[in-house]
């Protein structure tokens, strides 16, 4: 059965650890992939001869589109079967009399299609073997970054109605130093979560090449021990900054034992410490906690000749990778289907965004941040615009427009004028008396378009001649433009021109009217 296309932000997570040199089993392993998904997608990049950075930019739709990622491997059911049994089978090998062979013939019984026994061995003995001792852990220097939350709070108050506000507390520390880092937050949220992250690298003043978080729900979507589920806001927000995620084990605190040790720290260096003081804000309370934080990477550690401060920028500090030049913007992803106008409707706004009409009725996908919206098609990007929060609002690029409503939106005086001028100057004159006769201009719109198609279809030097005609008896409309070109009145109403009134004696003149 075909399986799931792998998530492009899991893909550049790949590239991200083959680029630092990680072989392909142990990409399989963090990342929970097969080693043949890793060979193929390293086969791919290798074949097309782009380079792996200009991938990395790419954005996930345009991405795939270039991949068309196959199915996953093929997962046999019996394993899955045994799999939730193994468990059981160990507890009843630990009974006495209890063999292998009991077990399996147990196991066929309520399984006629499960293993046999030589597999039935196999799989069993593999499973225990994977079972290793603890061991002390060896950090590279600059290379991971641990972080999580505290279990307890800290907390402000709101000045103007007395609330305690709780907020939750983000620590970070890199195991090869020791140095750390705390920021409080007002939530574990993801939107707080990867600020405090920023926060962090930021005054890291460089990224580690992986950062291990908890399984903490704004980094996990959901734990499991063997293929977490990473949030997609903190895998772009890694492709971002350019760090590997490698969860720690569900139920292994061993796995961050540092990071757990540094909350621990934290307790009697920062909470403590800070236990009778008030703050008001969230910033102050800030203030205080990088105050304390700083004391504690500057004390000398036990046993040891150096501080943590010292140890990270001797040996860690200059290993760290650039932080990227613009902030990260946390990307929201939706489908979305193209109404009969030719526009997207962001519910969450209430706002609207226009597409190319061509592709009105199709189903995009959109993906938008606080300051952008893209639109893609088939992996292409069909439509940019600047995000609005104004609800019940469009926003539209003109060129989206097919050619009739381009030319409704283009209409105006001065549109009509300078047409008009192209074709020419007696009917520029025409429209300009017609725009200052004292109505609103869209009144005249139509009848400009009239005039327009009459240019087209009558000779220019008759067409010159009737606007003139029009001009001289102050009437500048179409009707009258076109009844004069339709009854051939150019030439005799030229003849019929006005002649002046014979002199005679009755005639009132100013004088008899005073008298009235």
């Amino acid at each position: 059965m075909a399986g799931k296309t792998r998530p492009m932000s899991q893909i550049k997570q790949l590239l991200h650890l083959h680029r630092q040199g990680k072989k392909i089993k142990e990409i399989a392993r963090m990342l929970a992939l097969s080693k043949n998904t890793v060979k193929s997608y390293l086969r791919k990049v290798a074949s097309s001869g782009v380079n792996p950075d200009t991938l990395l930019e790419l954005d996930d739709p345009v991405l795939e589109a270039r991949f068309h990622a196959g199915n996953p491997a093929y997962l046999d059911t019996r394993f899955v079967d045994f799999k939730d049994r193994v468990e059981g089978f160990e507890k009843e090998l630990k009974k006495d009399g209890v063999t292998k062979k009991i077990l399996w013939q147990e196991y066929k019984q309520e399984n006629p299609g499960g293993y046999g026994y030589t597999q039935f061995c196999y799989h069993l003995s593999q499973h225990q073997l994977a079972k290793k001792p603890s061991m002390v852990l060896t950090h590279q220097p600059g290379e991971k970054l641990f972080i999580d939350f505290a279990g307890k709070r800290l907390e402000y108050t709101d000045p103007e109605t007395g609330e305690i506000i709780p907020c939750q507390v983000f620590v970070a520390c890199m195991p090869y130093s020791d140095y750390s880092f705390a920021m409080a937050v007002r939530t574990q949220g993801i939107e707080d979560f990867l600020q405090a992250l920023a926060c962090c690298l930021s005054h890291l003043g460089g990224v580690p090449r992986v950062v291990v978080p908890d399984n903490l729900k704004s980094a996990i979507v959901k734990a499991s021990r063997y293929e977490p589920d990473i949030n997609q806001a903190l895998e772009d927000f890694a492709n971002h900054y350019g760090f590997a995620v490698i969860p720690a084990r569900v139920k292994k605190p061993k796995d961050k034992a540092l990071v757990e040790n540094q909350v621990r720290l934290i307790y009697s260096r920062v909470y403590a410490r800070l236990r009778n003081l008030q703050f008001f804000d969230l910033p102050s309370l800030n203030q205080a906690i990088a105050r304390m934080i700083c004391l504690h990477n500057q004390t000398r550690m036990q046993l040891k000749p150096w501080s943590r401060e010292e140890k990270f920028l001797a040996e860690e500090k200059f290993l760290l990778g650039k932080l990227p030049e613009s902030p990260y913007e946390i990307k929201y992803y939706t489908e979305l289907k193209v109404a009969q106008n030719n526009h997207i409707c962001l519910w969450c706004d209430k706002h609207y965004y226009s597409v190319p009409f061509i592709h009105i009725g199709s189903n995009v996908k959109v993906i938008f941040t606080r300051s952008l919206v893209r639109v893609y098609r088939k992996g292409e990007l069909i439509a940019l615009h600047a995000r609005s929060f104004k609800p019940g609002g469009y926003t539209f690029d003109p060129e989206h427009l097919c050619s009739h409503h381009q030319h409704y939106l283009q209409r105006s005086p001065d549109y009509y004028m300078s047409q008009a001028l192209k074709r020419s100057k007696v009917l520029a004159e025409l429209m300009e008396m017609m725009f200052n006769d004292g109505r609103h201009p869209e009144q005249h719109y139509k009848s400009c378009d009239g005039l327009f198609n009459l240019h087209k279809k009558t000779h220019p030097q008759v067409f010159d001649e009737a606007c003139r005609l029009a001009i001289t008896h102050q009437n500048p409309s179409y009707k009258f433009v076109d009844n004069i070109i339709r009854n051939n009145m150019v030439g005799i109403a030229h003849e019929t021109s006005h002649k002046q009134l014979p002199a005679h004696k009755n005639i009132r003149g100013r004088d008899y009217y005073k008298q009235t």
